[in-house]
């Protein structure tokens, strides 16, 4: 039902993670113009360096909420965060990075899935990702994160692949493209 896709490729580090927090709960252009804005306020690049530079009003005055303001600025503060990620199994990487705050599950698995190319990720708690199961399955009501979860243990280790399936399932849905 959907068509061929490219492996999503995203920038890994400090940007990455920071992106992702920024990018949470707003609309995809939204979260692009107060990264512009941020970058543009920081003089050009967001680094750890220039976030822990500013104080959290000036943050907020790049376009960040206080609380992404202070989950980007606990990010910048985890110093070596990224250097051994690369050497922990699945498991432990979650919980190396849920350690920050205001990185949850579901941000340190897309993290991992797209930043670090870790194929064998499936964010249950992503409501897309609920939702495109949901009309497959022909349900009426969404698996919970859990059961979702445990639903997708049979696809590993390519739950990535099926993350992937799911979002373009769900945005043919969305768009009309795709008829269930």
């Amino acid at each position: 039902a959907v068509a061929p896709f490219v492996w999503r490729e995203r920038p890994g580090g400090f940007v990455g993670l920071a992106t992702m927090v920024v990018e949470q709960q707003v609309s995809v252009a939204a979260a692009a113009a107060i990264w512009k804005k941020l970058e543009t306020g920081l003089g050009g690049a967001v680094t750890p360096h220039a976030v822990l530079s500013s104080d959290e009003a000036a943050l907020r005055g790049f376009g960040l909420s206080g609380q992404k303001a202070r989950y980007v600025r606990a990010i910048a503060q985890a110093g070596g965060l990224f250097d051994d990620l690369h050497a922990m199994d699945d498991a432990q990487a979650v919980a190396h990075l849920t350690a920050i705050k205001g990185v949850g599950r579901w941000t340190a698995e897309v993290y991992l899935l797209f930043c670090e190319g870790r194929r064998d990720f499936l964010p249950a708690a992503d409501i897309a990702l609920q939702e495109a199961f949901r009309v497959l399955e022909g349900a009426e009501t969404r698996l919970n994160e859990k059961a979702l979860y445990r639903r997708a243990e049979a696809w590993a280790p390519h739950r990535g692949t099926a993350s992937l399936l799911l979002w373009a399932y769900y945005g043919g849905v969305k768009r009309g493209e795709i008829v269930p």
